[in-house]
């Protein structure tokens, strides 16, 4: 099945789904983007900093998400002079251990977590924003969900593969539940090909409380 191209609407939310670029058509295109985002993602969270008026010091996540970059978040958020006033995601997902991890770490500091103009948080992604104290998604940004590959030790029987995605199911389930966002997120999720982005409408976003606060 072809998948459409272009803006998202109610009832016309599935995309591809790529983890190289971002689809510039997905995006709106008619407003200033809150802070330069990279089209291009790398193949590790990149960190860097910005001066935002009317936001503050933004630290920007982006990139995919990989193995060991929890432990390189922690230390680069040890290492800031001052804490940020907004952690800022621009990802298309990665390791899902790795992305509860950074969020958990992000609510332990107090943080707020933000999808802005431009930007998008994406597969796994979205288990980072949850960890915001206040999670800021601009509706010119996208936040997408689909089925997750959760590690599995190669050549195991069946039945504990199938233990070890519902082992992962019920960790993202909890830190969801801890992090106050609706677990019925997931459900978007479940119900999304791997192939395939499901992107939140603003309606869901509030819903779920995925997103505290939207930004036109």
């Amino acid at each position: 099945m072809e998948l459409p191209t272009g803006p998202v609407s109610p009832g016309d939310q599935r995309r591809e789904y790529r983890t190289d670029r971002t689809d510039p058509t997905l995006l709106p295109q008619d407003g200033p983007l809150d802070l330069p985002v990279p089209e291009n993602f790398s193949n590790r969270l990149d960190f860097s900093e910005q001066d935002v008026d009317d936001i503050g010091r933004v630290l920007l996540l982006s990139g995919q998400i990989e193995v060991g970059d929890a432990d390189r978040f922690a230390t680069h958020l040890s290492e800031m002079q001052n804490k940020p006033d907004l952690v800022a995601l621009h990802s298309p997902g990665g390791i899902v251990s790795e992305a509860l991890s950074i969020g958990k770490q992000i609510r332990e500091a107090e943080l707020s977590s933000a999808v802005l103009a431009g930007a998008v948080c994406l597969s796994s992604c979205p288990y980072v924003l949850a960890g915001g104290q206040e999670r800021v998604v601009s509706l010119s940004g996208i936040v997408g969900l689909h089925q997750h590959y959760y590690e599995q030790p190669r050549l195991i029987p069946v039945v504990f593969a199938v233990e070890g995605i519902q082992k992962g199911q019920g960790e993202t389930m909890r830190h969801l539940i801890d992090m106050g966002v609706d677990p019925a997120l997931m459900l978007y999720s479940l119900n999304t090909p791997p192939e395939q982005i499901y992107a939140l409408i603003e309606e869901e976003l509030v819903d779920t409380r995925i997103a505290t606060q939207i930004m036109d």
